[in-house]
């Protein structure tokens, strides 16, 4: 048996844990020649429409992530923290989605699928326990 490094510095990190903090995740696939336009229409249509959703003060979940995969190019997931159940019933209210898909449709007018919605294929039970993160 090896020894263990001496860690690093509290100062040096944050630790959070005992979370139950509810992930949404998407996966997407692009042609990856539409990519790029693909990821700025995105921000700008489902990433600052959803943090300004209506009624609702300030933006509701806690991060949104967008990870590409080089293996394979055009892959998109989307993954969403939310500080409650309740945070992110009220971006998913039909209406409200309904409305950001025909605005995005509007604004990207090529193809591209919805491949996964994991969190649906779970019943939306995925949560994060704890976050270890570099300050």
């Amino acid at each position: 048996m090896t020894d263990l490094p001496d860690p690093p510095p509290p100062s040096s990190y944050t630790y959070d844990r005992g979370e139950r903090r509810p992930i949404e995740i998407l996966v997407f696939q692009v042609d990856p020649a539409d990519l790029e336009e693909w990821l700025r229409v995105d921000h700008e249509v489902w990433t600052l429409g959803e943090a300004h959703t209506p009624g609702h003060d300030g933006i509701p979940f806690l991060s949104k992530e967008v990870w590409l995969n080089d293996e394979r190019p055009g892959e998109v997931t989307i993954v969403f923290v939310w500080p409650d159940h309740a945070a992110w019933e009220a971006v998913d209210q039909p209406a409200f989605q309904r409305r950001l898909t025909d605005v995005f449709d509007r604004r990207f007018d090529r193809p591209y699928e919805l491949v996964r919605a994991i969190h649906e294929e779970e019943r939306k039970g995925i949560h994060r326990w704890s976050r270890f993160e570099r300050s």
